[in-house]
């Protein structure tokens, strides 16, 4: 099964996805606009009818506060009608955004390796973990928080716009994002420019050429 969203819609769903428990209710649009980093609530509202039109949010109603998932794409994050299966969402590699994909696959993914909460895989390009045994080509198994304990393999959002997958080391006054590469260095950064997407859980490797 396959979505066929553009990276604004995605980056919409994948915020309302990734925040699900941040909320006490469900996100208003200026929350929204807020979260993306986006000014306009106008510009965003073409973006959330052809979510409302491809039956991933709940279509707006006057007692209802907030732009909710449906149950429709609660299942397809949990994975529950793709059995046994996860949504690969893109490529990371370290310093640019993820390159998403432009169609949603679905990848099978043994039980072992992913958790109970929702999750999602993305494909590693570059060499900055190779000392944790993460090379360039592999799948990796995110599971989705904005939490993680120093130490753990997170997917970060630097600035908004920059993602990687790296150690986290979080202090009060500095972030540290740790490669697994004795040829790179620490990248420190401020508290509030660091956002956690996801926790590594699980990673797979095909040795085929294509």
């Amino acid at each position: 099964m396959n979505l066929m969203l553009t990276r604004k819609q995605q980056e919409i769903f994948d915020f309302l996805i990734q925040n699900q428990d941040t909320f006490r209710h469900p996100p208003t649009l200026e929350e929204v606009c807020t979260g993306i980093g986006v000014k306009s609530r106008g510009s965003l509202h073409a973006h959330i009818k052809a979510l409302i039109e491809a039956n991933l949010i709940e279509a707006p109603e006057r007692k209802q506060r907030g732009i909710r998932l449906t149950e429709y794409a609660k299942q397809l994050i949990c994975g529950s009608d793709n059995q046994g299966s996860l949504p690969f969402v893109g490529t990371i590699a370290a310093g640019r955004p993820i390159e998403a994909v432009e169609t949603i696959s679905y990848i099978a993914i043994p039980e072992q390796l992913k958790t109970q909460k929702p999750c999602y895989v993305l494909k590693i390009k570059g060499d900055s973990m190779i000392e944790q045994g993460i090379f360039d080509g592999d799948w990796v198994i995110i599971e989705q928080r904005s939490h993680a304990r120093n130490g753990e393999i997170v997917v970060a959002l630097v600035n908004k716009s920059e993602a990687t997958l790296k150690f986290i080391e979080q202090y009060p006054h500095e972030t540290l994002l740790i490669p697994a590469n004795a040829k790179m260095e620490a990248m420190r950064f401020k508290p509030e420019q660091v956002e956690i997407q996801g926790v590594l859980v699980g990673q797979m490797r095909s040795y085929s050429n294509h």
